[in-house]
């Protein structure tokens, strides 16, 4: 294929126009048109690549909203290599990687261990149909570090969420579920829904197009953390098989209602409502067994993917056999009269339990077990440095900026900015971007820390968020530092 004209025009007449028309200085104009020249130049095969592949790939790769003033930067870095804390682009850039796989990494990227043992299942082949032969043991180390009875596999968090849903539903034999506003659960259309304001009755209705009214029908959408929702809750306790719980959001890492997830847990234990945590991200991050540890609450359902499968695509539901017996019918033994006794519900999946991701999941379950509670408390403590680092930045330099942590996982603790094109917003934005110029590869503001880390990759993030507010004051975007 024809590699396509990739640089923006230094006098393109499109871009100067929309920036005018933004309400955009002079001097905002000619330093936001120089860096996306750069950028784009900078990365250039990235977006290369980008625009050959559009006519036959449909592709969001997690780009978030698109936004007219940064078209021309509007791509994914393709990367090429990985190992430890680093990736590198195909135009040969080395970056510090906090994306981590979207949570994934916890070890950094290639850790030997798991490297080691995919090769030699690798060896062995891959069968699939009939039974994994680690399946029976990932399921037993799971259980031994959740706490949870019994455990399944599938193949992604989205169904493992689907799944938990419907054997919730199965086993309370209602149909209503609660969801907290702000939290995601995958792109289960189930689940794929946001609150419908008009109606003030905290009703859902479709997140997007293709998404029909009737799998919202019987979820409610409540304020996560907010006393009021635990009200709601015993209003409607005769028709609620569940409440989902992701227990600390991506978006939000500053909130973390410990009393409120107590109170939730004696409420559906009284009630008899299924409890589920979303654990795709908390799981084995926070600490072993996951938020449920961390905050002294057992959920009756947990699902857990992303580190658990060391880089391979897993997705895990566990919970007290009263739930999980709908997989399978229940316990049963060899030998003697008993029988599956427990109405079953629906499952399966053509690469449920693949040998490879059998294989990471041992590999990882069996490293925590082996290295224990240090390596989370050192990580985690870490982390908690790093965004002390930066907020203490970001107050002396007067940045309506704050950064939270929860664990490893960090993100923004700031107010909302304004929507639209301001000065602050476009600032916010293109924070991002030129924290990816200088070798920082991150999603938004948010992002992980991974064992491989060092004391150096987080003193380059730092720098690095430093220059990039210089530079973006030296464009107008941000004000001056006398005037703070």
């Amino acid at each position: 294929m024809n590699s396509p004209q990739v640089t923006l025009p230094k006098n393109s007449d499109d871009l100067s126009k929309l920036l005018a028309t933004a309400g955009f200085t002079i001097q905002q104009q000619n330093y936001l048109r120089d860096f996306i020249n750069c950028y784009s130049d900078h990365t250039k095969t990235s977006k290369q690549i980008s625009q050959s592949s559009r006519p036959f790939l449909a592709d969001d790769k997690n780009l978030g909203e698109f936004n007219l003033l940064f078209k021309e930067m509007y791509y994914p870095i393709v990367a090429n290599r990985s190992f430890g804390s680093k990736i590198w682009d195909v135009d040969g850039n080395e970056y510090v990687d906090v994306m981590m796989g979207l949570g994934i990494n916890l070890f950094g990227h290639n850790p030997s261990f798991i490297k080691e043992a995919l090769i030699a299942q690798l060896d062995q082949g891959i069968q699939i149909g009939p039974q994994s032969e680690l399946v029976g043991e990932v399921a037993e180390l799971v259980s031994q570090l959740t706490g949870m009875e019994r455990v399944c596999f599938s193949n992604t968090g989205t169904e493992s969420v689907m799944s938990a849903i419907r054997i919730a539903r199965a086993v309370t034999g209602r149909n209503k579920i609660v969801i907290f506003s702000g939290s995601y659960h995958g792109h289960f259309d189930g689940t794929l829904i946001k609150v419908n304001q008009a109606e003030n009755n905290h009703s859902a209705i479709p997140l997007a197009p293709g998404v029909i009214p009737n799998f919202v029908n019987d979820v409610l959408v409540l304020d996560y953390g907010n006393p009021k929702s635990l009200e709601i809750i015993k209003t409607h306790q005769q028709e609620l098989a569940a409440v989902l719980v992701v227990p600390v959001q991506t978006a939000r890492p500053a909130l973390q209602p410990k009393e409120f997830l107590h109170q939730l847990r004696e409420l559906t234990q009284a009630t008899e409502i299924a409890l589920i945590f979303d654990e795709m991200v908390t799981g084995f991050r926070i600490h072993s067994g996951g938020a449920q540890a961390y905050f002294g609450v057992q959920a009756d359902i947990a699902t857990y993917g992303k580190i658990v499968g060391g880089g391979m695509p897993i997705g895990v539901i566990a919970g007290k056999s009263k739930y999980m017996n709908a997989i399978d019918g229940g316990m049963w033994n060899y030998g003697d009269d008993s029988y599956p006794q427990t109405q079953k519900t629906f499952f399966a999946g053509t690469f449920c339990k693949h040998p490879l991701a059998m294989t990471a999941a041992k590999a990882v379950l069996k490293y925590l077990q082996t290295e224990g509670s240090s390596l989370h408390q050192k990580l985690n403590e870490r982390t908690t440095q790093f965004v002390t680092a930066l907020n203490d930045y970001f107050a002396i330099e007067g940045l309506p900026l704050k950064m939270a942590n929860f664990g490893s996982l960090f993100g923004s603790a700031s107010v909302e900015l304004s929507e639209g094109n301001s000065a602050a917003s476009v600032a916010m934005g293109l924070l991002k971007y030129h924290l990816l110029d200088k070798g920082v590869h991150l999603l938004g503001v948010s992002g992980y820390l991974s064992t491989a880390h060092t004391d150096e990759d987080i003193h380059y993030i730092i720098q690095a968020v430093k220059d990039s507010v210089e530079q973006l004051r030296s464009g107008g975007f941000l004000p001056p530092r006398d005037s703070v």
